[in-house]
């Protein structure tokens, strides 16, 4: 939970266009190089975990341009690199250095296959930080690792992207998208879905206006009609919930609060999308490799360069709100959901405890939980 909450209504936020951000991460997604500008800065850039040679060599050619890679502040501290309280940090590197080496350089868990260069040493370009951030969330918006090969001109050498058909996004989109995201979900779908050990049950499927990855509220016996329902917030998990992974507890959280709630005679799960922690699966893999290395699920993620988490609790508060729910008992062992459900306006009137016995493949995990997390477990 990285993000500064708050109210999530967007009637006094002005309207942004989320179609852009939308495409920018789908040609990020293809290797391909975008254009986010603000009123004084034009970053152009690609993705490092997609670099080729031609968007290198494009990149650099750029006329009166600086480049080099933007990393997070969690990757520079893993490489050695003073980050001097700079979230987002662009760092000069030379000719010699081609996207095979740039790529490595972003993604820890090729450390082992390619010896680290350096010492390097980020500029401080305090003017543009927020320019800096944004082309970052980008990446994470994408699910990539947040590091990027970037060109950084000034807004007044002319319309570079359009004459070279680059899509353009704007700063303030970026910065908006996920909030306007949440405040316009709305139902799509609801069906009777009888669940094991919850038989009275149905699952309604909410959509942002963007057309974005869909949440889910499996609503069990009359849970949405209760004063103060029990409430769980699933972070959905493909290798839990669906392989039934032993590397973490989520496939028995989710069958032990459809089962818990059921028992209750209601409540609802809200099952979200926000694999990995908000990372994306594939990034997920990532830090299941380096936890292999003997990193933490911690240290894993904030070595890819990510925050120990990117959720975004935004979407489930809203989903609450649809539902005309405003006190909650939440099962959960992390404090931090209730702080964030009631940062947007959700009473938590109690926290229910959600605890279950460990396994060899899990025990650190949740013992890293326990100490770095704040779980109460």
């Amino acid at each position: 939970m990285n993000k500064n909450q708050g109210d999530i209504k967007s009637e006094n936020r002005p309207k942004q266009d989320t179609r852009f951000v939308d495409r920018a991460s789908d040609d990020i997604r293809r290797g391909l190089i975008v254009c986010q500008k603000s009123n004084d800065v034009i970053i152009y850039g690609a993705a490092t975990e997609l670099l080729t040679p031609d968007s290198v060599a494009t990149i650099r050619a750029l006329p009166n341009s600086k480049y080099g890679i933007l990393l997070s502040d969690h990757r520079c501290e893993a490489l050695k690199i003073h980050t001097k309280g700079q979230k987002a940090l662009f760092i000069v590197l030379d000719e010699t250095w081609d996207a095979k080496s740039i790529n490595a350089l972003a993604d820890p868990t090729l450390d082992l296959k390619n010896p680290l260069r350096g010492p390097f040493k980020a500029e401080l370009l305090t003017n543009i930080s927020k320019d800096l951030n944004g082309f970052l969330k980008l990446m994470k918006l994408s699910r990539l690792l947040p590091g990027a090969f970037i060109a950084i001109t000034s807004n007044k050498v002319g319309n570079w992207a359009s004459k070279n058909n680059i899509l353009t996004v704007e700063l303030s989109a970026v910065y908006n998208y996920e909030d306007v995201k949440a405040s316009s979900l709305t139902i799509v779908a609801e069906a009777k879905v009888p669940l094991k050990g919850a038989e009275n049950s149905k699952v309604v499927s909410f959509r942002p206006s963007n057309g974005g990855p869909e949440h889910l509220a499996i609503i069990i016996g009359g849970g949405n009609k209760k004063t103060a329902p029990l409430i769980r917030l699933h972070s959905e998990c493909f290798t839990g919930d669906l392989l039934g992974s032993l590397k973490c507890d989520c496939g028995d959280q989710l069958k032990g609060a459809i089962e818990k709630i059921s028992k209750e005679g209601g409540g609802i799960v809200l099952y979200l999308a926000q694999e990995g922690r908000g990372v994306g699966l594939t990034s997920k893999l990532k830090a299941y490799s380096l936890q292999d290395q003997g990193f933490d699920t911690v240290d894993a993620n904030t070595r890819l360069g990510f925050e120990v988490d990117e959720r975004y609790f935004a979407p489930a508060a809203k989903i609450l709100k649809i539902l005309k729910i405003e006190n909650v008992r939440l099962l959960t062992n992390n404090p931090k959901k209730v702080e964030a459900l009631k940062s947007f306006g959700i009473n938590v009137i109690e926290r229910v405890p959600h605890i279950f016995e460990n396994n060899p493949h899990n025990e650190n995990y949740l013992q890293t939980k326990k100490e770095r997390t704040g779980h109460l477990l």
